[in-house]
């Protein structure tokens, strides 16, 4: 099986930064925001790494 395909966006807001994840037909699989880039992006690679884990059980998280 193919590794699953996911794109991001992040985007400082007024209060924040607010940030989208979307799989490869660019359905919006997760999104949220947060106070500061650095816990953004966290919440991102967080996302990614268990999507990707949830697609393929034997996959390795590095």
């Amino acid at each position: 099986m193919q590794e699953p395909l996911f794109a991001y966006s992040l985007s400082q807001a007024e209060n924040g930064w607010r940030w989208s994840v979307y799989d490869e037909d660019g359905v919006t699989v997760g999104r949220g925001a947060d106070q500061s880039r650095d816990l953004a992006k966290a919440a991102i690679d967080r996302l990614l790494r268990e999507s990707r884990s949830f697609a393929s059980p034997d996959a390795k998280i590095f």
